[in-house]
């Protein structure tokens, strides 16, 4: 019974098309390297900088005022 269980698995599984995300490859690389990119333009502010109170919001990200 177990190995009948475990060939239907195994079978099942050769059968999926769904791309897993380790395999995206390079569209993948290049969306990471650029969501890095954007973050890094951005000036995060600081906890200090927001407890005196001199930080905006934008966008969801808090910028130095």
């Amino acid at each position: 019974m177990k190995k009948r269980w475990m060939n239907g698995v195994i079978d099942e599984a050769a059968k999926c098309t769904t791309r897993m995300p380790w395999e995206r490859g390079l569209r993948r690389q290049a969306f990471i390297a650029s969501r890095k990119a954007s973050l890094s333009d951005r000036e995060v502010a600081s906890l200090a900088t927001v407890a005196r109170g001199r930080a905006k919001v934008f966008m969801g990200a808090q910028v130095v005022a």
